[in-house]
């Protein structure tokens, strides 16, 4: 699998505020936290403060841990009860956070198996691979261009070097700055991108946030280059869960409870109301007075939780948090096949141009409860996605995906169309964020303007190259530090891919020309 903690030697080290290593008090009360949401956010933010001696309280309204990353189990129709979830989840080396705090409870993250390859197929049936490719930007950048039967030289020629410069030098927040303005879709016009290699940017990254080009900033774009591809040596190849997602937190939850933090799923907070100098958390089965609360749930969680808790914070920041959007709706369909797919399929394959379906995943390459039905019953299990639905809240969409789904699977792979599903589960959400041209600078922060309240997860904003699971953990750690810091206490260092490109020469050209403008014709995009 790789070193647990990753082994890019430039990744960097952001150090947390410093101050006593425990927060209890020998004369004094302990501190007290209600963490409300147990999914990675809440569960980094738990431990973070846990780990300095804070008694915490952790809420999830779900029966089980991990968010979004998290599992429940079914019945199929042979009386198997077999793990269910939201979806294939790929764990990137460069999720430094997230990997830290996985490894509390297993060093060596025995948990995680390699993906060998990562292959995208286009609607022509182009195939482009991650596999074997050099690790160290640029060259990992140029091989995999120069190799790809979409990019080729030919487009390496058409790239627009002076627009394509903001890639070789992302910060945070300046590239926000200067690209949040505009789409994803524009930001490559602009570049010059091929057309036929388009579903390389949009269907790996623009579609891995559940969001058509048009709805995503150019600068979210451009800081997921940098975290995956042109800023990190770490690869673009990743690991996958051995464990099914229900059980996959069980070992972490174990550790918390060591460390005396109280878990309670299946429990939905209230309100959340200031209380003197401290706040008063409601839930169905009791009032908790807390020195400190760490909001860790989903945007449309913390817009109700906000919406249903009048006296937290000013006007300014409660229309603020009204306003942060989420993402269309997204489709997760499982199916049981009663025969094997091919022995060759790959654990996971992402598809352009094949609307409804984005990718296709083989649990029994990985799954151990998916590959235990598989022995036994001689099928095999598929997972097919459909991100970023518009009107995938109506149930003739809903019924056109799951149709549309069947058909791509079945094109893609052939095997599969006399195959019959023994069992299928299908599950419909929408309650991702969405970062759309404009909205960085109106986004959450970890910190509020009330001084014992802090909010973490994927749609909060923290200025560091992350995203996606990563930007979960780092928030979490990031609240939980800021929670510390205001009792004096020392918090948890943060690790992240370079906060810069990686080549010296790019960053001086880049800064050199700085801002402008592109003049040829129709161009709008400022870089």
């Amino acid at each position: 699998m790789g070193a647990p903690l990753g082994r890019d030697p430039r990744r960097q080290r952001v150090p947390a505020p410093g101050g006593r290593r425990d927060a209890r008090e020998p004369d004094g009360p302990d501190r007290r936290t209600v963490v409300v949401g147990g999914g990675i956010a809440g569960l980094a933010a738990a431990t973070a403060l846990a780990e300095r001696g804070v008694g915490v309280d952790l809420v999830e309204r779900e029966p089980f841990l991990g968010g979004r990353v998290g599992g429940w189990t079914v019945r199929l129709p042979d009386g198997t009860r077999t793990g269910m979830s939201r979806g294939f989840h790929a764990f990137f080396r460069q999720y430094y956070n997230l990997r830290a705090l996985l490894a509390r409870a297993d060093e060596e993250l025995s948990v995680f198996r390699p993906v060998p390859d990562y292959p995208l197929v286009d609607a022509g049936g182009r195939v482009d691979r991650f596999r074997g490719l050099p690790r160290t930007p640029p060259w990992n950048a140029l091989a995999f261009a120069l190799r790809s039967p979409t990019f080729g030289a030919r487009g390496m020629l058409g790239l627009s070097p002076r627009a394509a410069l903001p890639l070789t030098d992302v910060r945070v927040p300046e590239t926000y700055q200067a690209l949040d303005s505009c789409d994803a879709r524009e930001f490559l016009d602009r570049v010059g991108f091929p057309e036929p290699a388009r579903h390389l940017a949009f269907d790996v990254f623009s579609r891995s946030f559940f969001a058509p080009p048009e709805r995503l900033s150019a600068a979210e774009l451009a800081v997921m280059f940098h975290l995956y591809f042109l800023g990190s040596s770490e690869g673009l190849l990743f690991d996958v869960p051995r464990t099914p997602f229900h059980a996959l937190w069980d070992p972490l939850a174990a550790h918390l409870t060591r460390l005396g933090v109280t878990v309670r799923t299946g429990v939905a907070v209230d309100g959340v109301e200031p209380d003197g100098t401290r706040l008063r958390v409601r839930d169905a089965e009791r009032v908790t007075h807390a020195d400190a609360v760490v909001l860790a749930t989903d945007l449309p969680s913390l817009r109700s939780l906000v919406a249903a808790s009048p006296g937290l914070g000013p006007p300014w920041w409660r229309d603020r948090i009204a306003a942060a959007p989420t993402a269309p709706p997204f489709c997760v369909l499982r199916a049981w096949l009663d025969r094997p797919v091919a022995p060759e399929r790959p654990a996971f394959l992402a598809t352009g141009g094949r609307a409804p379906l984005d990718n296709v995943s083989v649990l029994d390459r990985y799954d151990t409860d998916a590959a235990a039905w598989s022995r036994r019953s001689g099928g095999s299990v598929v997972e097919l996605h459909a991100y970023a639905v518009d009107g995938g809240d109506q149930d003739p969409v809903r019924q056109r995906t799951r149709a549309g789904l069947w058909q791509r699977l079945r094109e893609v792979y052939p095997e599969t169309r006399e195959a019959r599903a023994v069992a299928e589960e299908v599950v419909w959400r929408a309650d991702c964020p969405l970062f759309p041209p404009g909205g960085f600078a109106h986004r959450p922060t970890v910190a509020t303007p009330v001084p014992n309240l802090a909010l973490a997860g994927d749609g909060i904003r923290v200025d560091l190259p992350v995203a996606l699971m990563e930007r979960a953990a780092t928030t979490g750690l990031a609240a939980a530090n800021h929670l510390l810091a205001g009792w004096g206490v020392a918090g948890h260092d943060l690790l992240t891919v370079p906060t810069r490109g990686r080549s010296a020469v790019l960053r001086a050209l880049a800064t050199r020309l700085g801002p402008g403008r592109d003049t040829r014709p129709g161009s709008r995009l400022p870089v």
